[in-house]
């Protein structure tokens, strides 16, 4: 069935997928952006879980970046970025752990005294790495002096760091997440909770090595330096915002509309991608196809692995890309009376040690869900009362570690254990939660990949390691955003800098395209 044309298609309407469309057709390319949901945001977007109920996929945003929210005008859009928030490591006696700028309390006077100063450190690695996060790292043997010149910007912000400092940037990147904290803090929640934004998403734990503390730094790049945010409005308005953008520019956004394959031409020239098949029939042709669905999906889902050489097919295939995280939502008849807490409008993480992150890690190494999971719990509906209905709220939590490839494959009696564990942790911070639940959803990196179209259920779609990041990202000849198939880009979290609420893959993938 015959469709029309376009200069570019962008497949998926998650964040980063709305962000390089909203540039490509402000850089005057017809643009149409094909989801294969009904709704946007991908996920950063927002799931119903029970009549009447919904929550953020993602709790907050820690790395968006002033550059996005400035390039695509987004607070013209309604983005309005909402104040710092408190990130709190819960403690079951109530005696618990506050950390917002550069403040601690509730650790000791040494740990409150030592943080300001560790914070500004690891603000001023951030800002060396801003010109990389924000440009197409040449391949590895390039040689034009444009490209050198990325390289040499990067250089040359480490020497003005001068030499001491420049020392400890290089000897920190390859530390694990335990290493780095327990050289400076003593407090075991606080330690706990300072490792928390360097593992979330990955299969990493405190002791792992290569590497946490490179995504660290890129979640440091936000609006509050490295304090996470809910915008005005909830989590919602990113998402509306990157949309209102990408339509006033002039793009189509196409809902419900699965794809079938990319469709691949050949001649003597070699092969190339002039389109895309929906599951409908229908063909939509471009001359440019964007994919910000993650590596394997694209190539191998979407695309096919016979129309790679054997070498790149077998390197897309060893991407590591299984998730550990799952999500647990509940539907709440109010919210809790936590002791020692005034209000309940931040961050909390549930993981009182190094230890307990370890051991919880332990579990998921051999293919079992974590007996005692780890978990960061926000209540969503605090910020945006339109999920839930009123006086009713919403508890959503990130819970560690939950393999996708889950010894029973997920089984009822596993989905079971694991919920029941999950409402275990929850009970002993915060009493009386149990009582207040209406209704409950698990989902399991298995069900996140199947309901949003991502290998292996990973946030991030691919392990933020160091030989999956930079030039690596998602692998060579794959890494500037082009791939050995002539016409099609990539343009989602699986490429350079990798996951989170950033929407810098999309932005740097469109200007890379526009070159």
């Amino acid at each position: 069935m015959a469709g029309s044309s376009y200069d570019a298609l962008v497949i998926g309407a998650g964040h980063n997928g709305l962000a390089c469309a909203a540039i490509l057709a402000k850089a005057g390319q017809k643009t149409l952006i094909l989801e294969a949901n009904e709704t946007a945001g991908g996920l950063a977007g927002t799931r119903e879980f029970t009549a009447g109920f919904s929550a953020p996929m993602a709790h907050s945003a820690a790395a968006l970046p002033k550059t996005m929210i400035d390039e695509l005008k987004l607070s013209s859009y309604g983005l309005e970025v909402g104040p710092a928030l408190e990130t709190v490591g819960l403690s079951e006696d109530g005696q618990h752990v506050h950390v917002i700028g550069d403040t601690v309390t509730g650790a000791t006077d040494a740990d409150a005294a030592a943080y300001p100063e560790y914070r500004a450190k690891l603000q001023r690695y951030a800002k060396v790495l801003k010109p990389i996060w924000e440009a197409t790292l040449p391949r590895i043997g390039a040689s034009s002096l444009k490209e050198a010149l990325i390289y040499a910007q990067g250089a040359l912000k480490m020497r003005m760091l001068g030499k001491e400092d420049m020392s400890e940037f290089l000897r920190i990147l390859t530390l694990p997440m335990r290493d780095l904290v327990d050289e400076v803090f003593e407090d075991p929640k606080l330690q706990a909770v300072l490792s928390w934004d360097g593992l979330i998403g990955s299969k990493m734990a405190p002791r792992s090595p290569n590497n946490a503390v490179l995504p660290m730094l890129l979640r440091l790049g936000g609006v509050h330096g490295g304090d996470h945010m809910v915008p005005k409005g909830g989590m919602g308005a990113i998402t509306k915002a990157l949309l209102a953008a990408a339509q006033k520019q002039g793009v189509e956004v196409r809902f419900g509309a699965p794809i079938k394959k990319v469709i691949v031409e050949g001649s003597e020239a070699g092969q190339k991608a002039t389109g895309v098949e929906l599951v409908n029939g229908e063909i939509i042709s471009a001359p440019k196809v964007i994919s910000s669905a993650d590596p394997k999906t694209t190539f191998f889902d979407l695309v096919g692995a016979p129309a790679f050489d054997v070498q790149f097919a077998s390197r897309i295939k060893r991407l590591r890309a299984q998730g550990y995280v799952a999500r647990f939502n509940a539907a709440l008849s109010g919210l809790p009376d936590v002791p020692g807490l005034d209000g309940l409008s931040g961050r909390y993480i549930i993981a009182p040690s190094f230890d307990a992150i370890e051991f919880a890690f332990d579990d998921a190494k051999y293919g079992d869900a974590s007996q005692h999971p780890v978990m960061e719990v926000t209540f969503p509906s605090v910020h945006d009362a339109s999920l839930a209905p009123e006086g009713k709220h919403v508890l959503s939590a990130h819970v560690m570690y939950a393999p996708h490839d889950e010894r029973s494959d997920w089984s009822h009696d596993a989905r079971i254990r694991f919920t029941k564990a999950i409402g275990d942790a929850l009970e002993r911070h915060m009493p009386g939660i149990g009582s207040l639940i209406i209704q409950a959803e698990l989902l399991t990196p298995k069900d996140i990949a199947a309901d949003y179209h991502v290998a292996g259920g990973h946030w991030h779609h691919g392990e933020m390691a160091l030989d999956q990041m930079l030039m690596m990202r998602p692998t060579y000849h794959a890494a500037q955003y082009s791939t050995p198939l002539q016409g099609l880009y990539l343009c989602g979290a699986g490429t350079h800098p990798g996951g989170g609420i950033t929407g810098l893959p999309g932005r740097n993938a469109a200007r890379q395209i526009l070159r």
